[in-house]
């Protein structure tokens, strides 16, 4: 199908995406992997919870790691760019069948909380206590040296709704892969802060998280990190990469965390800010699509995601096969 146009004047004003919560079942074992491996900064922690932030980040928090018995997604969450637009999203999101909770978050103002059609927990925000810049604070930094959050990828059983969906929120398509045999999306990447995405969309069983990105300062800090998991008791961790994404033309690893939340470290993608950019399009079957080297992705990067607390899956209605590792 066709990529619908932008919407260059939403009902409400996306900023960027903020931060994901994840349930874990070991919380020192999570500790160990996402503060003494990937290098984030705690900026609360207690028995049940861990906040965290990476260097860049002025926001309380990017990522919550909560115990729980079983490992899942709790929720996603957006900035929104001022106070009237988390009304305008209220009401927005009513018109469109979904619910609607006003809720109260640890270091937040007003939270908006909600799904899209395909009952993703989504929350949404203005306020978020400020921290002072630990930017220049270079004793801090640690294993990937972790910059920012960068891009949330989920698994849609219906890439062309989910990129409607989204285009009406703002989002703006910036590549997509489409099916020849249908002409349907299989895959695409949508922005809201101007880079290639802030969201994307994989063909699968879905809705379910497929990972979470962090921007890295360059893709040395990548090549280290895999020296630091490949001989502290990571190798298996390590799933895809290193490699040069032929979509965004990002330099990427995928690594697992110990419950198997699929992290991506990111860096070298390029500017999207134009309001007139037009999205890239490549084909399923161009075998630089995944890696502009060639090398395809592994099985596992098509079938394993995160699963929505709460949130049932079904199978995609396009059935087409990318190119499939060996």
């Amino acid at each position: 199908m066709p990529i619908p146009p932008p919407e260059l004047y939403p009902p409400f004003n996306i900023v960027r995406l903020s931060h994901v919560e994840y349930r874990v079942t070991d919380l020192a074992a999570s500790r160990a992997f996402y503060i003494d491996t990937l290098g984030l900064q705690v900026t609360h922690e207690d028995a049940q919870t861990i906040y965290l932030r990476a260097m860049e980040e002025r926001g309380h928090h990017c990522m919550i790691l909560r115990q729980a018995e079983v490992p899942n997604v709790a929720r996603l969450g957006f900035k929104l760019y001022d106070d009237p637009d988390l009304d305008n999203a209220a009401d927005w999101f009513k018109a469109q069948g979904r619910p609607v909770t006003w809720t109260k978050r640890p270091f937040m103002g007003r939270v908006l909380q909600t799904t899209d059609l395909w009952d993703v927990p989504l929350e949404f925000y203005v306020q978020m206590d400020r921290l002072p810049s630990i930017a220049q604070k270079y004793a801090l930094y640690k294993g990937v040296k972790p910059l920012r959050i960068d891009h949330f990828n989920l698994f849609a059983n219906d890439v062309d709704g989910a990129v409607d969906f989204y285009t009406q929120m703002g989002f703006r398509t910036t590549e997509y892969t489409e099916d020849a045999e249908t002409g349907k999306t299989w895959a695409a990447w949508m922005h809201r802060k101007g880079g290639v995405h802030d969201v994307a969309f994989t063909n699968g069983i879905g809705p379910r998280l497929h990972h979470t990105a962090f921007w890295v300062p360059t893709p040395l800090n990548i090549i280290d990190l895999l020296d630091l998991m490949s001989t502290t008791g990571y190798r298996e961790n390590i799933e895809r990469g290193p490699g040069r994404h032929g979509i965004s033309n990002a330099f990427f690893l995928y690594i697992r965390d110990p419950d198997g939340h699929r992290i991506e470290i990111y860096c070298s993608d390029y500017q999207t800010v134009d309001p007139d950019h037009e999205p890239i399009k490549w084909d399923l079957k161009d075998p630089q699509r995944q890696t502009l080297w060639g090398a395809p992705a592994p099985q596992s990067w098509f079938e394993e995601g995160s699963l929505f607390d709460g949130v049932e899956t079904s199978e995609p209605l396009l059935k087409a096969q990318p190119i499939v590792a060996p």
